[in-house]
């Protein structure tokens, strides 16, 4: 009953954040609930506990965090050891901030490119080139935002540009400058150029810098408030939360993002594991968080669906398809999510209703860490086996939707 009570009070407080939240009927915005009130076997609470002590110790890192939602109850909300090795280091908990590395593509730069397409705003396919005149390489004329999106551009995946560029228009020009490793649309190649080009198209439709776009149209109304961008590290209170990297307290881990003054499309997000539980229960919710939304349910399960059969890449997002990703062996077909280098993961499933968010940094280790792969994917399972009801799948109108199933013992 402790733990359920420290959730409902860091919700109640962080519900401050949100704009104008009124009353919300059921679902609509997240609650500290029991598991057995989310549909899981008794004794889940137990197990993860057991198991993020576990992955702590594997990982050799100081510590991490984990939530886990499922139907509009946050039933585990739980941070493990220490924030950074230090004598006397803050515990890891709620308020901890973390680097998320690659998961800033889709909850920062993906989110923003969807609302953009959702508003009627940005043409997913039209030539990258007609948003970014500096793109204007003869082998890049092909390239739309889409095959952004898909990691399907042709262009490498990366490369250490950090070495000599510095700042995001000279990021542009030096991507333009590398040849494409293979004709757009040829074959999907996950890298980190497509989403800096990505920010430069949001920033030339929005006029304003990722960040601060971000921040306004995302972060704020649906009450992320911790979710920031080169978080002030003179603020001793905040440097306090923040979980080190073996770089520094607040500075971006990614050299080409800091190379890019700690902005980019690709990495240099940082967020507590609330600010991304808010957000997984919004993209539960079809883009709406209480009375804020980001985007309408067809788009949202429009962006999140597989692009291709041959392919896991959904639209930003990795998909369950892969054996290869951090989802484990139980997320359902349509699952959607994204990991981070830094340690960082985000995984949602819609048709069972429910998100894991597992936070740390296995780039602040002691000794050769076994990975942490395994790991995660042990923990992932363990919230999957626990689920003892049927499916109850929201209808939205548009949306196609699997048939119940009861997976009850």
């Amino acid at each position: 009953m402790r733990r359920v009570a420290r959730l409902a009070l860091l919700l109640a407080l962080a519900s401050r954040g949100a704009t104008a939240q009124a009353r919300a009927t059921w679902g609509d915005t997240l609650v500290a609930a029991p598991p057995e009130a989310a549909g899981f076997a008794p004794g889940l609470s137990a197990q993860l506990d057991s198991a993020m002590r576990a992955l702590v110790a594997e990982a050799k890192v100081p510590g991490a965090v984990l939530a886990v939602g499922r139907r509009g109850r946050l039933v585990h909300l739980q941070g493990y050891g220490t924030t950074d090795w230090r004598a006397g280091a803050p515990v890891a908990d709620a308020s901890t901030l973390y680097d998320l590395a690659s998961l800033t593509k889709v909850v920062a730069t993906t989110t923003a490119a969807m609302a953009l397409e959702d508003a009627g705003r940005l043409d997913l396919d039209r030539p990258v080139r007609r948003y970014v005149p500096a793109l204007d390489a003869r082998d890049k004329a092909g390239i739309t935002v889409r095959m952004l999106l898909t990691h399907r551009s042709g262009l490498e995946a990366g490369a250490p540009l950090y070495a000599h560029v510095r700042g995001k228009e000279a990021y542009v020009r030096a991507i333009n400058a590398r040849p494409v490793q293979a004709p757009p649309g040829a074959y999907t190649e996950y890298g980190d150029w497509n989403m800096v080009l990505l920010q430069a198209v949001i920033e030339h439709v929005t006029g304003r810098p990722l960040d601060a776009f971000v921040r306004d149209r995302i972060f704020r109304p649906l009450g992320m408030r911790e979710a920031r961008f080169r978080p002030d590290t003179s603020d001793h209170a905040l440097r306090r939360r923040i979980a080190p990297t073996d770089v520094a307290w607040g500075v971006v881990h990614d050299p080409n993002a800091r190379a890019m003054g700690g902005v980019s499309g690709h990495a240099g997000l940082f967020a507590t594991a609330r600010d991304l539980a808010v957000f997984a229960q919004t993209m539960l919710n079809g883009g709406r968080y209480g009375t804020a939304r980001i985007a309408s349910p067809a788009t949202v399960a429009r962006w999140t669906a597989a692009q291709r059969a041959d392919a896991s890449r959904a639209l930003g997002w990795d998909t369950s398809m892969a054996p290869a990703t951090g989802a484990g062996t139980l997320f359902s077909r349509r699952s959607y999510g994204h990991t981070g280098f830094t340690g960082t993961s985000l995984w949602i499933d819609p048709d069972r209703e429910l998100f894991v968010v597992l936070l740390l940094h296995r780039v602040h280790q002691r000794g050769e860490s076994v990975g942490i792969g395994g790991a995660r994917r042990r923990v992932h399972d363990l919230v999957q086996q626990a689920v003892v009801d049927g499916l109850r799948v929201r209808k939205e109108p548009g949306v196609e939707t699997p048939e119940e199933v009861d997976r009850s013992p």
